[in-house]
């Protein structure tokens, strides 16, 4: 009898422990897939947190250089209204003003005393057999850093400019749609930005004179981006100099500006 009951107690023992040992093993993994989950969205957290920080400092930083640009351009307002050179300028577009002296140089009323306005040329008058072109209009030959005004009766007039910088050049048809004496100079934003980006620091805006980089006179080309302007360094005419437009001698921009008429055509090639 004992023997029975000793049997009978040892087959529960074995029956309940089989029956617990697969409730064990899925409480514990239902315990590991619970921290996997919760591991999992502490990572993310953690992530979406560098890059709410990340995104912080970067709008941070753009605050900064725009500021420091700000500060920059106003600087530059500040040196060219007290008369300090602007080296940037210097660079890109030469020095700022020629010298009035005795010879090679003349007074314009148009802007006022002691103007200074080269009266060096660049220009001759040749013959001219091509017939597509109508009287009056302009057409630009790049590679030859020159520009043609057709006067008609088998001539034009042969002027040497310089053009735009490698990356910079163009070509198209199209007409002039302005004309200034003296222009002021408002340099598009894009240039500001980019040339800020490389540390050089330009103004928004200069007033027209011999030390402006757009010189005595300016055809505006199109929608105004581009024009044929005259310049404030001289030695410049003849290379590929420019941000796309074309530039001239003062004396023969002044020269070009007298011929030209609003709805020229204008043909630039590349």
């Amino acid at each position: 009898m004992m023997r029975f009951l000793m049997a009978a107690v040892f087959s529960a023992v074995l029956s309940l422990s089989m029956v617990s040992a697969p409730v064990s093993a899925a409480t514990n993994k239902d315990e590991q897939q619970t921290i996997l989950l919760k591991k999992k969205k502490l990572a993310q957290a953690a992530k979406l947190k560098a890059q709410k920080i990340e995104q912080a400092k970067a709008k941070q930083d753009a605050f900064k250089k725009l500021q420091a640009q700000k500060l920059a351009v106003e600087e530059r307002k500040t040196q060219l209204a007290s008369g300090k050179k602007c080296k940037f300028l210097e660079c890109l577009f030469g020095k700022r003003q020629p010298r009035v002296t005795r010879n090679g140089f003349f007074q314009n009323a148009s802007f006022g005393s002691q103007s200074g306005v080269s009266t060096a040329s660049k220009r001759k008058t040749i013959e001219w057999t091509e017939t597509k072109y109508p009287v009056g209009s302009i057409i630009i030959r790049t590679p030859e850093r020159a520009l043609y005004y057709v006067k008609g009766d088998g001539e034009a007039i042969r002027y040497a400019v310089g053009v735009g910088r490698e990356g910079m050049q163009w070509s198209g048809n199209s007409t002039i749609v302005a004309k200034a004496e003296w222009p002021s100079w408002t340099p598009p934003q894009t240039m500001i930005e980019r040339e800020a980006a490389k540390g050089h620091f330009i103004p928004d805006f200069m007033e027209g004179g011999p030390g402006n980089p757009l010189g005595a006179r300016a055809m505006y080309i199109g929608g105004k981006l581009y024009r044929v302007h005259g310049t404030n360094n001289e030695s410049s005419i003849g290379g590929a100099v420019s941000s796309g437009c074309i530039r001239m001698m003062n004396a023969d921009v002044i020269d070009l500006y007298d011929r030209v008429k609003i709805g020229a055509k204008i043909y630039v090639y590349q």
